[in-house]
């Protein structure tokens, strides 16, 4: 790894409080699922309990994939766990909390030392990265939905449930951060690719277009509970498109058909480029139809159902879902024509080219959906 960005105490500091937002926001949920049980809303405990696990199953696969991937390609120890050990971790769900003590260890050795071995060291944090971003998708966002639905539509608020979207919201935020930061450092081949403000503007973006999404798939349930079977359209057209495209981000056949199930779920939420081409059209469609979309939900609701008028929610929502679809459109296009990083055509044909290098290729070929439109 030839770039200028290194593995910093700044940076493992970071990683540190990913670990707290990781722990903060898997336990809340659970204990909110405790609550929502013992006050006798078992349908709410079930489902806050499911996409819990659903997204922690999911993220474990990968990870154990990836770490027999490095295994097999690397002859790396593997953190001088065995096989067996490794099974045992990911099947108990403690493969990513076993990974962020991994890196806090390896790098705090390093760093103390001043031997750390920097691409190794960015390789792990991006691993944990890729993770914590398809968790968010899986369990942080549908999340948000199911508890934003309980509050609004059956008006029931506790604490803990405020507790637990506030943790969700701060694991969106950070994963999304930390994602764009992992891109920076691993993606050697771009030209000038600052933090600061880009960082900000991308944050905002992302922020500004899935919280309306939220809120907007929030007031399509509270319309018919049925509206869920056509989210489920929405993610089986998302999935097909990542098959129709041909994904090679897996070594295995298994994992990648649940990768691009994972895609399918990812862009009910936001647009991702999935083989990293030119795709200034398909965004601009997507979001055409996404804000579309989300503003239909509360037009609908008025339609539909006229009493929500009269509630305390329905005209600031309306105003919010508004005001943000603008907002992240605007973050969105203020970043991809100015501060949106860029290669050289010969560079990225170089590093399109490392198909020798497995772990190199599975690092460019996610963090590859970022790098052009």
């Amino acid at each position: 790894m030839t770039s200028g960005e290194k593995f910093t105490w700044f940076r493992w500091l970071c990683t540190v409080f990913g670990l707290l937002f990781y722990l903060g926001d898997t336990g809340s949920d659970f204990m909110l699922s405790v609550q929502y049980f013992r006050s006798g809303h078992l349908i709410w405990a079930i489902l806050t309990l499911v996409f819990v696990l659903v997204g922690s199953v999911c993220i474990q696969a990968f990870s154990y994939a990836w770490f027999k991937d490095d295994k097999r390609n690397y002859e790396e120890d593997d953190m001088g766990l065995s096989t067996c050990h490794l099974i045992g971790i990911h099947v108990l769900q403690i493969g990513i909390f076993t990974r962020f003590l991994h890196l806090l260890k390896k790098s705090f050795k390093g760093l103390r030392s001043g031997q750390e071995e920097q691409s190794q060291l960015i390789g792990l944090a991006t691993d944990l990265s890729m993770l914590r971003m398809f968790e968010m998708f899986l369990e942080s966002i549908p999340q948000l939905i199911l508890q934003a639905y309980i509050i609004l539509e059956h008006n029931h608020r506790s604490n803990l449930q405020y507790i637990s979207m506030a943790l969700s919201f701060l694991t969106i935020a950070w994963a999304t951060v930390d994602y764009r930061r992992c891109l920076r450092q691993s993606l050697t081949h771009l030209n000038n690719m600052p933090s600061g403000i880009p960082t900000v503007v991308y944050l905002s973006y992302k922020i500004f277009t899935i919280t309306p999404r939220i809120l907007s798939l929030t007031l399509f349930i509270m319309l018919s509970t049925f509206s869920t079977v056509t989210m489920a359209c929405i993610w089986l057209l998302g999935t097909i498109w990542a098959f129709l495209e041909e994904t090679s981000f897996c070594t295995s056949r298994a994992l990648e058909h649940l990768y691009r199930a994972v895609v399918g779920v990812i862009l009910m939420f936001t647009f991702f480029n999935i083989k990293g081409e030119n795709t200034r059209v398909h965004m601009t469609m997507y979001y055409f139809l996404n804000v579309c979309h989300n503003l239909a939900a509360p037009v609908l609701l008025f339609l539909l159902k006229p009493e929500s008028e009269r509630t305390d929610y329905f005209l600031p929502i309306i105003f919010f879902i508004l005001v943000s679809n603008l907002m992240g459109l605007g973050f969105l296009g203020l970043y991809y024509s100015l501060l949106h990083p860029r290669g050289s055509g010969r560079e990225e044909m170089e590093v399109d080219g490392m198909e020798h290098e497995p772990k190199t290729t599975r690092l460019q070929r996610f963090l590859q959906i970022h790098c052009k439109i």
